[in-house]
C-alpha cells in the first residue's frame, strides 16, 4: 500500500525549522493516521530515532522511575535496549501511546530545557486527564490535534495536486460555476469519500482496490475498537451510558429534528445522570457536538444552550458502517442513501467544518419557524450555512438573508447541496464537495458583497 500524504507532513516540516520549537503532542482519535505520519517524518529527517510505544512495549514505563532528568531517562533507555543509538542534536525520541504513560508528558519540561533531544509524543488521549498534563507541561510543550482524513487529503490520495484544487477555490471566488465533467467526476469521489470516510487506513485499501471491497470490515472493526475503548479508558464515568450515548447517536440522526435527547436513550434517564459522558466522547475524539445558538447575533463563543446539541459521528465513514446491513447494500450498491440521507450530508459537512477548525451551531426558534443546521463566521459577519439532502426552498435561509433589518450580523448565507457554484443576492450556494475549501475563502473576505 502506497503512503499516503498528509497535512501533518507540512506541519512536522515547519516544526522542526523552528530553532525554538518545544517538543510536540499530536492527539487525535485512534487509527487516524498519527503513528505513521510520525515515523515517516522522523526517519526521513533525523539520523536517529527512538520510537517507544508503551501499549506493545510496557517495559518503557519504568524509565522515568527515578524523575524527569534527561540524563536519567536517556541512561534507562539505554539500559533497556542497549542497541538504541541517541545522540545530541541529531535523534528524535517519539513517545508512542502516551495515554498509557502519562509520565512521559511530565518529562517534556526537562526535554525542553535540556535542549539536546527533539520530542514528540502521541496518543488517543482517551485515558488521560489532559488538564493534568497542561498543568506539568504549560510552556514546555506544542499541541496538535490530527483528524481523520478530509476531502483535501482525499483527493490527493486519488491523484488530484494543489494546483487542480487552487482551480476550484478560484472558482469560489470569482462565483464561476464548475463545468458539467468537473462536477461529475467530483460529485463521484465525494460519495467515495461520504462512504468511506477519512480513516488512512480504509482510504488505503480502497485506493489500492481501486473498490469497497474489505472496507466495510475494517470500519466496523473500528467501530468495535471504539466500543472496546471505551470499556478501557473510561476511568471515573459510567461506561454503560457513555456506551448507551454512543449507540445512540446513529438513532436521532435518522430523526427530522436530529437533536440529542438523554431522556429518549433509557427510561427514567436523566441528563444529570449522564453528566460527563458527551464531553467523554467528544475529548476521546469519536464525536463532533453541534450546540443550539441561543440568539442569532455575534460573538458565538457563550451565545449558545449547553443542554441543547446534536452529535456527529467523527467520521462520516463510521456512521456508514453503522447502518444495518440492508441500508449498507443500499447504499453501496445503489449509492440509495434512504432515510439517512440528510443525516449523512449533515454529519460529513458537520466533520468537514471541524477538520478546517470551526465550532459547530445550529439554531432552532420556539416555533421551529427558523431552522438552520449551521453558523460560521467571517471578520464581520454571522453566516447561515444550510445543507440541503434535496433541492427544496430554503425558507429559513430566505429569511435570514433578507437582509430587514432583523439580523444585522447577517449579511449573507450559503447553501451546501448537489448544484453548482451560484449566488442570487442573498445566499451563495456551493456543491457539498467544496466545503472544505470554506475557510480559505471566507478568510480572505472574498465573498462579501
Amino acid at each position: 500500500m502506497k503512503l499516503l500524504q498528509r497535512k501533518i507532513d507540512s506541519i512536522l516540516k515547519e516544526w522542526k525549522k523552528n530553532e525554538n520549537r518545544l517538543p510536540l503532542i499530536v492527539k487525535g482519535a485512534r487509527q487516524v493516521g498519527k503513528t505513521a505520519s510520525i515515523l515517516q517524518f522522523a526517519h526521513s529527517n533525523y539520523k536517529n530515532v527512538v520510537a517507544i510505544n508503551f501499549v506493545l512495549q510496557p517495559k518503557y514505563k519504568a524509565i522515568f522511575e527515578e524523575g524527569y532528568e534527561v540524563d536519567d531517562i536517556i541512561r534507562n533507555l539505554t539500559l533497556i535496549d542497549p542497541s538504541l543509538k541517541i545522540e545530541p542534536t541529531n535523534t528524535l525520541i517519539f513517545f508512542d501511546e502516551m495515554q498509557d504513560c502519562p509520565a512521559c508528558a511530565t518529562s517534556l519540561k526537562a526535554f525542553k530545557i535540556d535542549g539536546r533531544y527533539d520530542v514528540i509524543c502521541s496518543g488517543s488521549l482517551m485515558g488521560i486527564n489532559y488538564q493534568e498534563i497542561e498543568s506539568n507541561s504549560v510552556g514546555y510543550k506544542e499541541d496538535y490535534t490530527m483528524h481523520s482524513m478530509d476531502f483535501e487529503e482525499f483527493l490527493w490520495a486519488k491523484g488530484y495536486d494543489s494546483s487542480f484544487i487552487n482551480s476550484l477555490y478560484d472558482k469560489m471566488t470569482t462565483v464561476t460555476p464548475l463545468t458539467r465533467i468537473e462536477m461529475d467526476i467530483l460529485e463521484k469521489i465525494f460519495r467515495e469519500y461520504m462512504t468511506i470516510g477519512g480513516m488512512p487506513a480504509v482510504v488505503n485499501q480502497f485506493v489500492s482496490n481501486k473498490n469497497f471491497s474489505g472496507t466495510l470490515k475494517m470500519q466496523q472493526q473500528l467501530l468495535l475498537d471504539y466500543e472496546e475503548d471505551i470499556t478501557k479508558y473510561a476511568h471515573g464515568l459510567d461506561k454503560g451510558r457513555i456506551k448507551n450515548v454512543y449507540d445512540h447517536i446513529t438513532v436521532f440522526l435518522g430523526q427530522d429534528n436530529k437533536k440529542f435527547q438523554i431522556s429518549k436513550i433509557a427510561r427514567g434517564a436523566r441528563n444529570r445522570e449522564y453528566v460527563g459522558t458527551i464531553e467523554w466522547l467528544r475529548n476521546a475524539g469519536i464525536i463532533n457536538v453541534c450546540y443550539c445558538l441561543s440568539q442569532l447575533t455575534l460573538p458565538l463563543k457563550g451565545n449558545y444552550d449547553p443542554k441543547t446539541y446534536k452529535l456527529y459521528y467523527k467520521d462520516t465513514g463510521l456512521l456508514v458502517a453503522s447502518l444495518d446491513e440492508e441500508s449498507q447494500e443500499d447504499l453501496r450498491t445503489n449509492k440509495n442513501y434512504g432515510t439517512y440521507k440528510g443525516a449523512i450530508y449533515e454529519n460529513i459537512v458537520s466533520d468537514m467544518l471541524v477538520k478546517q477548525g470551526y465550532n459547530l451551531y445550529f439554531y432552532r426558534n420556539e416555533k421551529s419557524t427558523i431552522e438552520m443546521d449551521f453558523f460560521i463566521r467571517d471578520a464581520k459577519s454571522l453566516i447561515p450555512v444550510e445543507v440541503k439532502a434535496t433541492d427544496n426552498a430554503t425558507k429559513s435561509l430566505s429569511k435570514l438573508t433578507a437582509q430587514d433589518g432583523k439580523y444585522p450580523d447577517i449579511r449573507y448565507g450559503i447553501k451546501l447541496c448537489n448544484k453548482n457554484i451560484g449566488f442570487n443576492g442573498k445566499f451563495y450556494t456551493f456543491p457539498y464537495f467544496l466545503t472544505f475549501l470554506l475557510k480559505r475563502l471566507l478568510s480572505t473576505n472574498s465573498l462579501t458583497r
